[in-house]
């Protein structure tokens, strides 16, 4: 790995961040490490981070390696050592600051799902699209497509390695909901998050299947639970005192989101697909898998093993065919000329390093950034769609005794 400095020569470009927390912190790990890692056609300079407690925000430059701290994100877009405003908030925040960056001139990176709602993502396509006539870029962020591993089944598909595709199957577990007196926190507020598990797991795996298929999804039915109703409140009546009750003491507000979703779909091609995303998998912490079937060959992955893909070649003899592992570490492998030897692996912020990476050379190139904003318009309106499938399927046929 390269341990120098970025050239001095080298653009700069200024990125800000609004918002701090995980995924903030995943960014900021990104934008530090990206320079030194590969060689960039500008150089990323962490200007600013915006958080709404003065206090955090400023602590959370320090931690994090940002030169300075607002508290209002349109301080942060007016800032003219801006070039780049880097979105980690609450869904519902994500088309008021993204259209607005865009409309004062700079590029932007929004992390998933690209909005809450079908009306607010059509705003920011549309707002990216006037946006790229002027030379400015808009990403999404989904950063499982930078796993390299990943990168490397699309690559294999594309090529043909696995025929004509018929089976796309992916799942997304986590446990972290199972207790019911876990706090209704904002992502299980549909104000805040939009949905619940289909949202926040969902759209990651939604986005893998139209990326590794190469085409998007055109139908859907879809099944989703909520599993605990209510939970304990985590601040105040004020904006969730809608459903509040009483029950030993706990004041408990609504749960208004999803807790699990399940839906199959089809592609225009006439593949098909099956998607699970729950956050009531006891004992999966963040455990995404996938398999690809096609008429020649099959693909395998799962996360927790995420520099390894699994490949069966079908038109090798029946008596030496099977699954065999594709150790994902070699230099002419997506990302890995920059990495380490062969053999040594990378982990789940390198995903960070490279979503840097690909958007910096964009910027510089003036290429498409993928996944797009209206990539991820595609992806909001599958989900719209699940909810709407999944609403009227909510009354279940009886199967008779």
């Amino acid at each position: 790995m390269r341990e120098t400095e970025p050239e001095a020569g080298k653009r700069p470009l200024g990125v800000g961040m609004v918002g701090y927390a995980f995924m903030g912190a995943a960014h900021s790990q990104g934008w530090r490490t990206v320079g030194r890692v590969f060689d960039l056609p500008v150089r990323p300079v962490l200007s600013a981070v915006c958080g709404r407690d003065g206090g955090a925000v400023r602590a959370a430059a320090d931690r994090l390696g940002w030169a300075a701290a607002e508290t209002d994100w349109r301080a942060l877009i007016a800032r003219d050592d801006v070039d780049l405003v880097d979105i980690c908030t609450p869904g519902d925040s994500h088309a008021e600051i993204a259209v607005a960056a865009l409309d004062a001139g700079k590029h932007v990176l929004c992390e998933k799902p690209l909005a809450n709602t079908v009306e607010e993502a059509e705003a920011m396509a549309d707002a990216a699209e006037r946006a790229r006539a002027r030379g400015q870029m808009a990403m999404v962020g989904f950063n499982y497509r930078r796993v390299p591993a990943l990168a490397l089944a699309r690559r294999m598909v594309a090529d043909g390695r696995l025929g004509v595709l018929r089976h796309v199957r992916l799942t997304y577990l986590q446990d972290w909901l199972v207790d019911p007196k876990f706090p209704l926190t904002w992502r299980l507020r549909k104000d805040r998050a939009g949905s619940g598990a289909l949202g926040d797991l969902g759209a990651h795996i939604v986005d893998l299947a139209q990326y590794l298929a190469g085409e998007q999804v055109a139908g859907v039915s879809a099944l989703t639970e909520t599993f605990v109703r209510e939970r304990p409140l985590v601040e105040a009546a004020a904006g969730v005192s809608s459903g509040l009750t009483a029950s030993g003491g706990t004041r408990l507000g609504t749960v208004t989101v999803d807790d699990a979703a399940v839906f199959t779909g089809r592609f225009p091609s006439g593949a098909l697909a099956s998607f699970e995303a729950t956050r009531f998998a006891t004992g999966r912490k963040n455990a995404l898998r996938l398999e690809l079937n096609g008429s020649e060959g099959s693909l395998a992955f799962d996360l927790e093993r995420l520099n390894e893909l699994s490949f069966h070649d079908h038109t090798e003899p029946a008596a030496s065919a099977g699954f065999r592992r594709i150790l994902v570490t070699e230099p002419d492998h997506p990302y890995l000329e920059a990495w380490w030897p062969p053999g040594h692996g990378l982990g789940y912020e390198h995903t960070f390093v490279h979503q840097a990476r690909d958007l910096l050379h964009a910027i510089a190139t003036g290429a498409e950034p993928a996944p797009s904003f209206a990539d991820g318009l595609s992806v909001q309106r599958v989900l719209a769609a699940v909810e709407e499938s999944a609403a009227k399927n909510s009354v279940y046929t009886p199967i008779p005794a």
